[in-house]
């Protein structure tokens, strides 16, 4: 009885096993391609859930089934001008065939490695076919000075006379164009393949830098010569204002005392008139004040009007 309970036992494990063995899970991300001694055995198993295989015989081969990224190695390519920059891309791209991504590359690692030696050219190809400007831009909008580099090598593109027949849209297109061909035997797709960054090379950099550094002090300078110009010309405004004001001022206070002499003549008119002998002996002491000081000495005729009002004054002997 304990020999048939142990027996029992070890069957119950043996099946237990034997199904654990076999039985596997593929997740909704993954696709699976089961082979016995490396060779394919049915169809890839893309629908998520629990399957069986035979143990120890067939192996699951799990493939992502999602879109993944490639990311390019940066490196230093001479466009059709000559001008050397930095190039960075990157693609996306999706296993299609899993059995002949199975047989031809086996694993993502090795099919990384030749998505390089395959993208990578390509990138190179299109970028050395093409001039800088084509890498650089979409569009034919307007450039400013900024955009235009003289690398010292070539001569410079007019900026904004150079129109763009290719862009870099149209060149990852050739870039997409020229790779898929050779990833198909491979069971891969590519989605897209872009241009993620250009940068220049430091001899270039440094051209583009100081022609940044010699607009902006241009700019700047320009900024200060129109600040200079306005000030002159709020200066001259004050002064033109100032003068009229003082004039205006000047004329009004002018006309204020012509008015007040006037007046004043006016009143002295009438109160001399009142008495015309004493007017005349106050504009007579006025001119004795301003011609005779204690040192004058004037020799005159007793007829001298001019000694008329003296006759009946003598003055104090010492004077």
């Amino acid at each position: 009885m304990k020999t048939q309970t142990i027996a029992l036992l070890i069957v119950v494990a043996a099946v237990f096993l034997g199904f654990a063995a076999s039985a596997f899970v593929v997740d909704e991300t993954e696709i699976v391609v089961v082979t016995q001694f490396n060779r394919v055995v049915g169809k890839p198993i893309n629908t998520p859930g629990l399957n069986f295989r035979i143990p120890f015989i067939q192996r699951p081969n799990y493939f992502l089934k999602n879109i993944q990224e490639w990311d390019g190695e940066p490196g230093q390519i001479p466009t059709l001008d000559k001008t050397y920059i930095w190039v960075d891309s990157f693609a996306r791209w999706h296993i299609t065939d899993p059995i002949a991504f199975f047989e031809t590359v086996t694993d993502r690692e090795t099919a990384m490695k030749r998505l390089d030696d395959i993208i990578n050219p390509a990138v190179r190809n299109a970028v050395t076919s093409h001039h800088l400007i084509e890498t650089v831009r979409n569009s034919n909008r307007q450039m400013t000075s900024l955009e235009q580099v003289d690398t010292g090598e070539t001569e410079a593109l007019d900026p904004n006379a150079y129109r763009i027949k290719t862009g870099r849209e149209k060149l990852s297109k050739e870039i997409l164009k020229a790779s898929q061909p050779k990833l198909t035997k491979f069971g891969i797709e590519l989605i897209d393949v872009k241009i993620k960054r250009v940068n220049y090379i430091q001899k270039v950099q440094e051209s583009v830098y100081g022609r940044m550094i010699a607009e902006r002090n241009q700019m700047a300078e320009r900024i200060r010569s129109e600040g200079r110009g306005e000030a002159f010309r709020i200066e001259g405004d004050k002064e033109k204002d100032l003068r009229g004001i003082q004039s205006t001022a000047y004329r009004t206070a002018q006309e204020i005392k012509g008015k007040a002499d006037a007046e004043a003549t006016k009143i002295y008119a009438a109160a001399y008139n009142q008495d015309p002998e004493y007017y005349s002996f106050t504009k007579a002491l006025e001119v004795y004040k301003t011609a005779f000081d204690q040192k004058s000495r004037v020799v005159l005729s007793t007829g001298s009007e001019f000694l008329g009002y003296l006759k009946d004054f003598s003055l104090p002997a010492g004077e």
